[in-house]
């Protein structure tokens, strides 16, 4: 997978994520992964518009999804390749069956789904990432899986 170069921002600032894609590129990365915050800024940025792939995850609650509706099509307008849902911090079925009907009415493919898991929350108040924390515990698991599915997409 290659990541292209990503210029300034439409205001003209350099962006944190575009820095990164440079940075990388000059050092003939093949991947990078870039976690940026969830707002729309990015994409109105067009910081993100080299990325052949973007995950976007939701949790189950309604700012969260309305954000996600706001992203989709703009990504589609970057013309961004594949576009991927992570439901996240899915508490039961009800989260579940919610986030993966609004995926499926704005036609988002769902490469993910991870559970709400309080050992994340115990793992940050002991300092420790939660890798190191439980490397077993539910969402770890989950997301290794997604690490593992996005690897095997090349």
């Amino acid at each position: 997978m290659r990541i292209a170069v990503s210029g300034t921002g439409g205001s003209g600032k350099t962006t944190i994520a575009g820095t990164l894609a440079r940075s990388f590129a000059r050092l003939g990365r093949q991947v990078l992964a870039v976690d940026i915050e969830a707002s729309i800024e990015h994409m109105n940025r067009g910081t993100v518009r080299h990325m052949d792939r973007m995950l976007i995850v939701t949790e189950p609650y309604y700012r969260s999804l309305e954000t996600t509706g706001r992203l989709i099509p703009l990504a589609r307008e970057l013309g961004i390749p594949r576009v991927y849902a992570v439901a996240n911090k899915l508490l039961d079925q009800r989260d579940e069956a919610a986030v993966l009907e609004y995926y499926r009415q704005h036609g988002l493919e769902v490469a993910g789904r991870v559970p709400f898991d309080p050992s994340i929350v115990e793992a940050d108040r002991a300092g420790l990432a939660i890798i190191d924390y439980n490397p077993d515990t539910p969402a770890v698991v989950k997301i290794h899986r997604l690490a593992r599915w996005l690897e095997e997409m090349g």
